[in-house]
């Protein structure tokens, strides 16, 4: 590793068979964008979309446009699409709401069809709205339940007869490290309780197969590796077996199986429709929709292969060039989704340094930099520059000064 030299990324970069792609996105000039797992990039084609939505299908065609541009059934639509690249079938996953209230809606249906069991496991350090919501779930109703977290090398051992959910996040997100889908989805249902995945930051950057593992159910947001911009509706996945008995709480008029008949009474809607609640929000959908069409186009083997060679390299040549850095992640990327976390002490005011010669991660406390790598805009060469800046910043010392270190509300 030693012996590369930024021509070598260069060369990396030409080779490239998803070079093309970066054409398709927003990308200031000198940028180098590595928070890919916190917020996508903007496609260009979206502003066009955008300005399409806004001025003919709102502006010119108002409430006409629910029938002539197909705005009832844009859940559906995007579902699909986004069904085609995460293992499951056409019918099985719609866009709505955020993934909280996804997972809220998910996980009340799933205890609920499995009556007299107890537990819902996850593990401490989850993404902390998931145990927020499960925590709240619990909370409501009352003695009924209990939220379990053990350390993930001891969840399958966890599962038990009285376990009735288990909820975990396919990709951690601070240290990137990514469960066996197949492993712990098979041995929560042979002690007959559900599964529930979070792909919040797999969809889009780590091949997913959803149907092949024998998921239950999942969720996910747009706004990530999906590009649908910030606050993107999420989705959900309901596996066409489960489409029958599956009864979300959140029962809003979209969800009906006739919403226009305007009945008293719910009656949920036959497919996976029933999951959806209230109006959906047509211009952030179509936003999402547009970054979900360039995300179905692209074959996800070769986005996990550039993935698995991008974190790579910033791994060697962080240990080579930057070692008073502790890598978090697995270095095994069989192990590790499209991200590389970092430790260090002063890890806050090291990024805002980052961040101030326009290499662009996060920070998660208490001490981890976080570098996410998405391969349809990330560039080889972006690697080796954003570790020279790095070296630079750590050799001067740059980062030690009150402005970085000054917490800001968004970190």
């Amino acid at each position: 590793m030693s012996e590369l030299t930024r021509l070598d990324f260069e060369v990396m970069d030409k080779n490239d068979p998803l070079a093309e792609f970066r054409e398709l996105f927003e990308l200031a000039e000198g940028q180098i964008y590595l928070d890919g797992n916190s917020l996508g990039v903007l496609p260009k084609a979206t502003k066009k979309r955008m300005q399409e939505v806004v001025e003919r299908e709102w502006g010119q065609e108002l409430i006409r446009s629910w029938n002539s541009s197909d705005w009832i059934n844009i859940p559906r639509r995007v579902g699909d699409k986004i069904a085609s690249f995460i293992g499951a079938k056409a019918g099985e996953v719609v866009i709505c709401d955020s993934t909280s209230v996804n997972l809220f809606k998910l996980a009340a249906a799933a205890v609920k069809m499995n009556p007299g069991k107890r537990k819902i496991i996850s593990e401490p350090g989850n993404f902390p709205t998931d145990l927020y919501i499960l925590q709240g779930l619990v909370e409501f109703l009352g003695d009924q339940l209990e939220l379990v977290t053990v350390p993930r090398d001891e969840i399958e051992a966890a599962i038990d007869e009285d376990t009735a959910l288990v909820v975990l996040t396919h990709v951690h997100y601070k240290t990137g490290k990514l469960f066996d889908m197949d492993a712990i989805t098979a041995r929560a249902q042979a002690q007959g309780a559900l599964m529930l995945w979070d792909l919040s930051h797999s969809a889009g950057a780590v091949p997913v197969d959803l149907n092949a593992a024998g998921a239950d159910f999942a969720v996910g947001c747009g706004y990530k590796y999906l590009n649908g911009g910030p606050g993107a509706p999420a989705f959900l996945f309901v596996a066409e077996r489960h489409h029958a008995q599956a009864r979300q709480p959140l029962s809003g008029w979209f969800g009906h199986a006739n919403p226009f008949e305007f009945s008293d009474h719910y009656a949920p809607a036959p497919g996976i429709e029933r999951n959806l609640c209230g109006t959906s929000s047509v211009m952030a959908s179509s936003a999402l929709e547009v970054g979900v069409d360039i995300m179905a186009s692209v074959s996800q083997q070769r986005l996990r292969e550039k993935s698995i060679k991008l974190c790579d390299l910033f791994i060697e040549l962080i240990e080579t060039r930057c070692p008073e850095f502790t890598i978090l992640s697995p270095r095994d990327s069989s192990e590790r989704g499209s991200q590389v976390s970092m430790g260090h002490e002063q890890g806050y005011a090291i990024m805002q340094a980052l961040i101030q010669r326009q290499v662009i991660g996060d920070f998660r406390a208490p001490n981890v930099l976080r570098f996410g790598f998405t391969p349809l805009y990330v560039r080889y060469v972006d690697i080796w520059d954003s570790v020279s800046v790095l070296v630079d910043i750590m050799k001067n010392d740059s980062w030690n000064c009150e402005e970085f270190k000054t917490k800001t509300a968004v970190t």
